[in-house]
């Protein structure tokens, strides 16, 4: 019978399937030769001790014991092009797997995306890369994949209670993704592997009869006698269904303003805003593996710190190692910064999001937006950032140190930033007590990671789309939207979810509600 085994072995065993598998012969006192196959089912990484380990589940299976098929296959989605119809308004995670989850429940999805198709975006994010113009359309944020494609595909969730994130890590993987994904402690797509994965999804929905409209912004909600009727595009035309998934994303502000001008329920919601730190990946590295040089069988290292400062949750959010730094505007005349890895995390430096926990009454002076007032509030901290920067897409940056003693930087080194950089004291672009929590923070962050608090660190400024300023209620058992039969709000945008893999869960969950209404 197989035998299931938890162990740690050096970084050189756990990357070498033949020294692991002499290691594994001694423990259970076998010959190597009687070992048939090995199954690695998790790791992680423990870096507490000087000696680094590797964190390994694995089954061993001997000559003559039947190998389980790990094979990964897609589910028999049946074709739907006759079937009832349902919009759903945007193409990232829950969108996308909202889709699949209502093909495979008999229904016919709609899917529309105000963006371009994952290939189509890339001219795009160059000319905001290079050229400094942001499409309102078409951008990091927009587009098919939504924000998570082209910023890295962390698969990493903390959400377990919400669904089940197995079920989406092997439709990944039936997709195209590597199996790793489902063995790895912290796992990784990278954003030059997730766009074929989300072509092949898409290509599937069409496959199987389902409609995806691209470069189709909605412009309003058909609603009557509170029932959704239909969705609206900016070209005046009319898409009919009653039961529309409204999973738009964290960014779409003109849907927020669509749906308050037309007095659909909807509330401020607190987020998380700061900046986004760059080290030498090399300086995190020593830091976390408490060594010169990292080696070949260590990946490049992360990290996560949280403290209370101020009586608020200071942490870092969406930790890049070995990563660049990307602009994310989505609108013109704002600065956005947001961090990505491609897949091998190659890149020379390591960056992620430092942010403040925000509460309500922070938006108070922009109470006259009401359930906006959190979204103006998000949205004066960018402008401030763009002009500072020279109205252009250069971002506001200032070291480390420089930036806790309140000394503007003689000089910025080169970051990963393409579109540049624009030396200015960071208390310019926040409130005072945004200002004061982050230099403190900063300042405890270095006495818990020796070598973090230092000027070979470049602050970029701001980090201020984690989620979304706007909740849009919902019926907790329904999920339907409290006032309005017919619409799921669904996802990040909505308020309930937080990355890839909650908001796909989050997307099959309004599907399977929608198909349980249309049983009764």
């Amino acid at each position: 019978m197989p035998q299931e085994l938890l162990l740690q072995v050096s970084p050189e065993i756990a990357a070498d399937a033949a020294l692991l598998q002499q290691y594994l012969s001694k423990q259970i006192k076998v010959g190597v030769n009687e070992i048939q196959h090995v199954s690695i089912l998790k790791r992680s990484i423990d870096a507490r001790q000087k000696a680094i380990k590797i964190n390994l589940k694995v089954v061993i299976y001997l000559q003559g014991e039947l190998i389980q098929d790990s094979t990964i296959t897609l589910p028999d989605y049946p074709n739907v092009t006759n079937k009832q119809e349902v919009i759903v308004v945007g193409a990232g995670p829950a969108g996308l797997f909202a889709a699949l989850q209502l093909i495979e429940l008999g229904l016919r999805p709609i899917l529309v995306e105000r963006g371009k198709d994952v290939r189509g975006r890339r001219r795009d994010l160059k000319a905001i890369n290079r050229d400094h113009i942001v499409n309102e359309d078409s951008n990091y944020c927009f587009g098919e994949g939504g924000a998570g494609t082209y910023s890295d595909g962390k698969l990493y969730t903390r959400s377990k209670k919400r669904g089940d994130v197995t079920r989406i890590l092997e439709l990944l993987v039936a997709f195209g993704a590597t199996p790793d994904i489902l063995v790895d402690a912290h796992p990784h797509i990278g954003t030059n592997k997730l766009p074929q994965i989300i072509q092949d999804i898409r290509e599937k929905i069409i496959e199987c009869g389902g409609q995806v409209l691209f470069e189709t912004r909605v412009t309003d909600i058909v609603i009557k006698n509170n029932e959704v009727q239909g969705i609206v595009t900016q070209n005046g035309d009319t898409i009919s269904a009653n039961k529309l998934i409204l999973a738009t994303g964290h960014s779409a502000r003109d849907i927020f303003e669509l749906l308050d001008r037309k007095k659909v329920l909807i509330e401020a919601k607190p987020f998380a805003l700061g900046v986004r730190a760059e080290h030498p990946q090399s300086l995190i590295d020593s830091i976390q593996y408490s060594c010169d040089y990292r080696g070949e069988h260590l990946p490049p290292a992360p990290y996560s710190i949280v403290k209370q400062v101020g009586g608020r949750g200071m942490y870092s959010f969406c930790m890049c190692p070995g990563g660049v730094i990307a602009p994310c505007a989505t609108s013109p005349g704002e600065v956005v910064t947001n961090g990505w890895s491609p897949s091998k995390r190659d890149q020379a430096t390591a960056n992620s999001g430092i942010v403040i926990e925000l509460k309500l009454e922070d938006f108070k002076p922009f109470e006259k937006f009401g359930p906006l007032a959190g979204m103006e509030f998000q949205k004066s901290i960018e402008q401030k950032a763009w002009h500072l920067a020279g109205e252009t897409q250069r971002v506001p940056a200032q070291r480390m140190v420089d930036f806790t003693q309140n000394k503007v930087s003689s000089s910025i080194p080169a970051t990963s930033y393409v579109p540049g950089t624009t030396s200015v004291e960071m208390g310019q672009v926040f409130p005072g007590f945004l200002s004061q929590i982050l230099r403190e923070g900063f300042t405890e962050f270095g006495k818990s990671m020796k070598g973090y608090l230092t000027n070979e660190a470049i602050l970029h400024a701001p980090e201020s789309r984690t989620s979304s300023p706007v909740r849009i209620p919902r019926d907790g058992i329904s999920l339907e939207h409290l006032q309005i039969k017919g619409l799921y709000p669904c996802g990040e945008g909505a308020g309930y979810a937080g990355g890839i893999i909650s908001a796909a869960i989050d997307g099959e969950k309004c599907a399977l509600k929608i198909a349980e209404s249309l049983l009764q």
